[in-house]
C-alpha cells in the first residue's frame, strides 16, 4: 500500500485501517492529524508511541457531526451546543466530561474529553466511512513544528503509520482553539483561529484564560487538560529568541506610525547585530520577519543568514499559515540560531504569538534595552 494517497481516493482504505486498529494521518484546516480509533485503548497507545508523545498529554477526538458527540460525553451543556452550532465544522475543540466508552488512554487519564469537528471534506468523509470517532493529535514527532503538508508527516512518521491522506497544504496552519466547557467557567486552554473575543461574544459571557497560556505551560506533576499545555511544543532544532521593544510591550503594539517605525528600526538593527555576531562565531543564523519589515534586513542579505518572511503583520492568518513551514525549513537549512520579530496578541495574533513563544522556549529579547 502506498504511504501517501491523494484526497478522496484513499478514504475507504483509510477507514478500513482505522477499523482494524491502524493509524492514518489526515488533513484538517489547521494542521495534519494522526488518527486512530478513539474508543480503542491500544490505538491510542500506538499514537503515543508513533509520536514519541508522553501518555498524559490528552488526544483530541474528531467527529463528523454534533450528533456524534452525545455518546462520548456524560454532560452536554447548552452553551457547548451553541459553540458547536456556531463554529463547527471548524477550528474549535471543546472539552466536556467524558462518558464511560471513552478510554483513559485517549484522554490522558482525565475525566474529560476534547472533541472537535474539522472543516475538511476528505477527513469528514474519512470519519463517516470509519463509523468511529477518530483520536488525532498533530501528525509530527512530539515537540516539533506541527505538519502543514503531507510531506512533513512523511518526514516525521514514515514507517511508523499505515497511511497518509494528502489534501495539499492546510489553510490555517496552527492548531485549533481549545475551550474547556467541563466546569462552570468557560476557559481558554489554547488560542487558535477562533478568537477569545468570538467565543465570549457567542457565549454572552467572559471566557477566562488559563494561566498556563501566559506562563508557557503547566508545572511539572500536573496533568495538562489539553494538548500543548505542558511540554515544549512547535520547536525547531535551532535555539530561537523573539525580539521586541519595551514600548511595544507596554502599549500592546497599539502605537503611532512614528513609534512603529522607530520600533521596527530598533528591532531590525538588534537582530542584524545578533546575526553578525553569531556568524562571526561560525554559527548559521536565521531571521523571521514580516513583509512590512523585510527591507530592514538588507545587512543580512548575502551572508550565511537565512531570512524567512512569514506574511503581513496586518493579517495574522497569513503568518499562522506560514509559521510551521518556515520553522521546518530552518531545520532543513541546518540553522543554529533563529531571531524572530514579535507581533500583537490581538485576535488571531494571540494564537500566532502563543506558538512563537513556545517555539522559542519563552525567550524574549528587548531591542531598546540591549
Amino acid at each position: 500500500m502506498e504511504t501517501i494517497v491523494k484526497g478522496m481516493e484513499g478514504v475507504e482504505a483509510a477507514a478500513e485501517i482505522i477499523k482494524n486498529g491502524g493509524l492514518v494521518a489526515f488533513p484538517t484546516e489547521t494542521v495534519y492529524g494522526l488518527g486512530g480509533n478513539a474508543l480503542d485503548p491500544e490505538a491510542s497507545r500506538k499514537i503515543y508511541a508513533a509520536k514519541g508523545r508522553p501518555s498524559d498529554n490528552p488526544l483530541i477526538v474528531h467527529v463528523a457531526s454534533v450528533s456524534e458527540v452525545y455518546p462520548l460525553v456524560s454532560a452536554f451543556p447548552e452553551s457547548a451546543k451553541k459553540l458547536m452550532e456556531t463554529f463547527w465544522p471548524g477550528p474549535l475543540t471543546i472539552i466536556l466530561p467524558k462518558s464511560e466508552i471513552v478510554p483513559y488512554e485517549t484522554t490522558g487519564g482525565l475525566e474529560t474529553v476534547a472533541i472537535r469537528c474539522p472543516e475538511n471534506r476528505v477527513t469528514l468523509s474519512f470519519i463517516k466511512a470509519s463509523g468511529l470517532p477518530i483520536a488525532g493529535p498533530s501528525a509530527n514527532t512530539s515537540g516539533k513544528p506541527s505538519p502543514t503538508e503531507a510531506t512533513h508527516v512523511l518526514h516525521d512518521l514514515n514507517g511508523r503509520i499505515d497511511m497518509i491522506l494528502d489534501d495539499g497544504p492546510v489553510g490555517i496552519g496552527v492548531e485549533s482553539t481549545i475551550i474547556d466547557m467541563s466546569g462552570e467557567v468557560p476557559t481558554l486552554l489554547r488560542p487558535g483561529a477562533i478568537t477569545l473575543e468570538e467565543l465570549s461574544d457567542t457565549l454572552g459571557k467572559k471566557v477566562e484564560i488559563d494561566p498556563a497560556i501566559v506562563a508557557g505551560g503547566v508545572n511539572e506533576g500536573i496533568r495538562p487538560k489539553a494538548p500543548g499545555m505542558k511540554y515544549r511544543h512547535y520547536a525547531p532544532n535551532a535555539k530561537m529568541a523573539l525580539v521586541t521593544t519595551r514600548l511595544l510591550k507596554e502599549k500592546d503594539y497599539d502605537v503611532s506610525e512614528e513609534e512603529r517605525l522607530q520600533a521596527d528600526r530598533q528591532v531590525s538593527d538588534y537582530i542584524n547585530e545578533l546575526v553578525e555576531r553569531d556568524e562571526a562565531e561560525g554559527l548559521r543564523a536565521g531571521i523571521i520577519c514580516c513583509d512590512e519589515t523585510k527591507a530592514l534586513y538588507e545587512r543580512a542579505q548575502g551572508k550565511a543568514s537565512d531570512i524567512k518572511i512569514i506574511g503581513h503583520r496586518s493579517e495574522p492568518l497569513s503568518m499562522t499559515h506560514e509559521l510551521f513551514r518556515v520553522l521546518r525549513e530552518f531545520d532543513d537549512d541546518k540553522v543554529e540560531r533563529i531571531y524572530a520579530e514579535s507581533y500583537s496578541d490581538r485576535g488571531v495574533g494571540f494564537a500566532l504569538m502563543n506558538r512563537m513563544r513556545k517555539a522559542a522556549g519563552m525567550t524574549e529579547l528587548l531591542a531598546d534595552e540591549k
